[in-house]
């Protein structure tokens, strides 16, 4: 259940996003955030919020551990729209944490995937793609590289 203890503090995010998604576009857009995550109910979840300062916007991931299902539930919101998105679950295997989830992206029905990696205590590594097509097929369109913010760093 303590699976994201490593990711609790302050951090920041060098972003890169797809201009367009499920278009088979190859033109990404670079740029930073700082997020701050604080640990839930002793371990057993997490709050983050995430700043991107370029952007003009805020977001908020909850991340909680089911404890009879032995699984995390992840969901996103941001200042843009003010919804929760729908949730991604799944569980950590030898360091790698890998989610999965149903959405929509512009009204069009998608797989979603998250994967975590710890990649050193002071680094770590998102990564989300979508499927269109029920999973055969994936887009990488989103990956965040998060490195350990000192004290004196923007927020």
């Amino acid at each position: 259940m303590n699976d994201f203890d490593f990711l609790h503090g302050s951090w920041n995010v060098a972003n890169r996003r797809l201009t367009e998604l499920l278009v088979g576009a190859d033109s990404w857009e670079e740029f930073p955030g700082h997020a701050v995550v604080r640990p839930l109910f002793g371990g057993n979840g997490n709050i983050d919020e995430i700043a991107f300062p370029t952007l003009g916007y805020r977001g908020v991931t909850l991340r909680l551990f089911d404890q009879e299902r032995k699984e995390w539930s992840i969901r996103w919101a941001d200042s843009r729209t003010g919804r929760l998105d729908p949730p991604v679950v799944g569980a950590f295997t030898d360091g790698r944490g890998d989610f999965h989830g149903d959405d929509t992206h512009r009204g069009r029905p998608v797989r979603v995937h998250f994967v975590w990696q710890r990649l050193t205590v002071d680094s770590a590594r998102w990564e989300q793609e979508f499927s269109a097509d029920g999973g055969r097929s994936w887009e990488l369109n989103w990956i965040m590289e998060l490195s350990r913010a000192r004290s004196g760093d923007a927020s």
